[in-house]
């Protein structure tokens, strides 16, 4: 079983993921974790040494090795990953189950305001000015989300509250 989880940055995917993992007994990849560990680089240095464009290449080379490759896996996208090229399209076609973890903007600028250190796409941007971004950010990727087989509500959910709610979709 091949399970993607989709949605915004601080949306759960990682966290949620990991639990999913281990309650299903499978193996949990985060994409981003997969291309640091094959480029031997932090995304960070990846985006600033050779840019966006050959990142966005990268990582679709790099989600389509895995889901090809792998049997059964929970696999966690970046925020950005279901919105480049054609993306969304390989998730829906190689997975089984792909799942938008669907947060609201107030929720979304809680929980990116308390990591904004660890996220270089909004490290730089002022706390009164992350809404905007956030709203404008998830206005165009949103699209894409919605296209998951599944959308869940994890707005009040706990992350053990999120897994068990998947499982209740598989």
């Amino acid at each position: 079983m091949k399970i993607v989880l989709v949605g915004y940055m601080a949306s759960g995917k990682s966290t949620v993921g990991r639990l999913l993992a281990r309650h299903l007994g499978v193996q949990f990849i985060d994409l981003d974790n997969y291309i640091e560990a094959n480029q031997k680089k932090t995304i960070k240095s990846i985006f600033s040494e050779k840019g966006e464009v050959f990142f966005r290449k990268l990582e679709y080379q790099m989600l389509a090795e895995v889901l090809e490759k792998e049997e059964s896996i929970i696999l966690s996208t970046g925020g950005g990953t279901p919105c480049y090229g054609t993306n969304m399209e390989t998730i829906l076609n190689q997975s089984d189950h792909s799942i938008y973890l669907d947060v609201n903007i107030p929720n979304l600028v809680q929980r990116v305001s308390k990591e904004k250190e660890n996220r270089p796409l909004v490290k730089n941007i002022p706390g009164e000015e992350l809404p905007e971004f956030i709203g404008k950010h998830l206005f165009e990727r949103r699209p894409y989300y919605l296209q998951a087989k599944h959308i869940l509500d994890c707005n009040v959910a706990d992350a053990e509250t999120v897994v068990e709610n998947i499982k209740e979709l598989l």
